[in-house]
């Protein structure tokens, strides 16, 4: 056996020096390893070098005392204090610096995690190792993978490059800039990023998530993928543990089964109960008849499976069509059956008493067809599911029907009666059926334009004809009584009925009127 000990240089006081502890053999060979000590093993004794509070142990290895610098190799082993591990096939070592390259089939090892690579780099002033080949992690939860990658061993940090994996029993990731911290199991992302579960997907080019709890916020970019739903905003948080997703700034959710989308500034998606919340600015988008229907209310609220989806919109609810619009306090669309529902702001007991009828009126919700007004206690508009067409339209109490005369826009034809049924013929109002208590104030002209009359009737059931969603025909049913009055001497307070209101300023004719 053969014991060594370098003293330390006195040119060199701050540079700690390698120490040779002890070698099988020793020789050299100055022809072929010019001012090297070789130092190889003999029976079992290997080579055992100690610098800096680590120890090198190999089968074989050059040592350049003047420059405090060697080359191991076979079975290379650097252990430092009790926290770190170093095998390879290969080191080259630079005491001077504290910088070593491994390289074979290396092995960084810490009691919470496995490093392998063909080729590392460690800084030990810097406690830094890095690869810029291809390394695999393992830290018992998962296994990353990555082309590049930098380990700062103090922070128990890794700063992953190029190719990024990580697998997870409930997850995989792909990412091209990821940093992974060992304490905390956080990934922190700073460029296009796939995280991949069970049964959905989420897309982003910055965000964290934490890979105990499966919980993560996403930003630039992000997108969740589930159920045949797309979840977008400027800030994604989500947690699988409890299905649950909020995001925050111009938030789309679509549904690529039912083809619509709500949108909004803040929403919250609860994937267990199949339900989304959204608010500030919250829009619905519906494709009925190839054409757009826009719902607006201060919170929508979907809920309900791909094929039973329920659309529910409450307070300032506005709708826009391209041949529709509606107001009402209320909104509920079972896109299932093609049915959608307005309705009017409840009324407390005392506003029951205290509030006149048109007060209580204009909290009905209001529908317009073109140039015609519809208002009622509820409405019910109904689609054809095989044509995707308006099929029928209901009101149920409090039905009242009013058009601006196109000759005089003083005037109004106007129709009153509880309830209402009507039927659409490609797109447009055909028929309109109203039943109940009916009063009529319709104004009569002649085919060269001339006002024959006020038509004043009252009724149990009337029909009316439309074309392109106006008046053209009414017929009157069960004992009609009326009469038509010339207007000179019809008094002017009589012209209206007294449900009448006159609603079109609150009518939305554009997007931006839905929000304000």
């Amino acid at each position: 056996m053969l014991s060594f000990f370098y003293p330390l240089n006195i040119l060199c006081q701050e540079k700690k020096l390698i120490e040779i502890i002890e070698a099988g053999k020793f020789s050299k060979d100055e022809e072929n390893f010019p001012k090297a000590n070789i130092l190889s093993k003999e029976n079992n004794l290997r080579v055992k070098l100690f610098h800096d509070d680590a120890t090198i142990i190999s089968d074989k290895t050059l040592f350049y005392s003047n420059e405090n610098k060697f080359f191991a190799n076979g079975s290379v082993w650097l252990k430092q204090g009790d926290s770190l591990e170093l095998k390879s096939d290969y080191l080259n070592y630079d005491g001077n610096e504290g910088k070593a390259k491994a390289w074979g089939e290396v092995v960084l090892i810490q009691p919470d995690m496995t490093l392998k690579t063909d080729t590392l780099y460690l800084d030990r002033v810097m406690n830094i190792a890095y690869y810029d080949s291809y390394g695999i992690i393992d830290d018992k939860e998962n296994i990353l993978k990555s082309k590049k990658g930098k380990y700062l061993i103090n922070e128990k940090k890794y700063s992953f490059k190029t190719g990024v994996k990580i697998n997870n029993p409930k997850y995989n990731i792909n990412s091209e800039n990821l940093d992974y911290n060992l304490i905390s199991k956080n990934a922190y992302f700073f460029g296009p990023t796939l995280i991949i579960g069970n049964d959905y997907e989420i897309h982003c080019e910055k965000g964290n998530f934490d890979m105990l709890s499966s919980k993560g916020n996403f930003q630039k970019n992000p997108k969740i993928f589930y159920n045949n739903k797309i979840i977008e905003g400027d800030s994604i948080f989500y947690n699988e543990s409890i299905n649950y997703a909020s995001a925050t700034k111009n938030v789309i959710i679509t549904d690529t089964i039912n083809n619509s989308i709500i949108k909004g500034e803040y929403g919250e998606i609860y994937k267990y109960k199949d339900s989304a919340i959204i608010t500030k600015r919250a829009l619905a988008i519906n494709i009925i008849e190839n054409d757009s229907l826009y719902i607006h209310a201060d919170t929508l609220i979907g809920t309900g499976p791909t094929k039973q989806r329920i659309l529910r919109g409450y307070y300032g609810v506005k709708i826009l069509k391209s041949d529709i619009r509606g107001i009402s306090d209320s909104i509920y669309f079972d896109e299932s059956k093609g049915k959608i529902e307005l309705h009017k702001k409840p009324l407390s007991k005392k506003q029951t008493q205290i509030l006149s009828l048109k007060s209580k009126l204009k909290l009905n919700p209001v529908v317009w067809f073109n140039d015609s007004q519809m208002s009622g206690n509820e409405i019910n508009l109904l689609t054809d599911l095989k044509t995707k067409k308006l099929d029928s339209l209901l009101i149920f109490g409090n039905s009242f029907i009013i058009e601006q005369d196109s000759i005089n826009k003083n005037n109004y034809n106007q129709i009153e009666g509880m309830n209402l049924n009507g039927d659409f013929v490609d797109g447009g109002l055909n028929n309109l059926q109203v039943l109940k208590n009916i009063k009529v104030i319709y104004y009569l002209y002649s085919d060269d334009g001339e006002l024959v009359g006020i038509d004043k009737t009252i009724c149990s059931e009337l029909k009316i004809k439309l074309e392109s969603n106006e008046i053209k025909n009414i017929t009157f049913y069960t004992s009609p009584e009326g009469k038509v009055h010339p207007e000179e001497k019809l008094d002017p307070n009589l012209k209206l009925l007294e449900g009448f209101i006159w609603r079109k300023s609150e009518r939305p004719e554009s997007l931006d009127d839905l929000f304000k």
